[in-house]
């Protein structure tokens, strides 16, 4: 599925199953929710924090994909093209940082 096709399937959701979008502010503080689901898991997974016995059935896929979901429903209700939103994103990246990080001691 491409971006593309994943925000017009996600509008398409949205519009029927979910009724409607929640207002962009609603969403904006369930995808900080969402992100600090992600930021949970990775600190006791990959991180110093241990898990809850509560904790254990998490998936961090799962969540990762509830970001996306939410961040699709920001970009849907403010008209932006994720696809290129992305594309342009990368291209300054790739100009801005063309050399930044190959001169980077700390990665060497």
């Amino acid at each position: 599925m491409t971006i593309k096709e994943a925000q017009e399937v996600i509008d398409k959701w949205i519009n029927t199953t979910g009724i409607r979008y929640f207002n962009e502010l609603t969403n904006t503080a369930m995808l900080m929710e969402e992100v600090g689901e992600v930021a949970r898991i990775m600190a006791r997974q990959y991180g110093e924090q241990s898990f809850k016995k509560s904790d254990r059935e998490v998936n961090l896929a799962d969540e990762m994909a509830d970001v996306l979901f939410v961040l699709m429903c920001l970009a849907n209700q403010t008209g932006i093209d994720l696809t290129d939103a992305l594309e342009k994103n990368l291209q300054k990246k790739s100009i801005r940082d063309a050399d930044r990080h190959k001169n980077n001691e700390k990665l060497k």
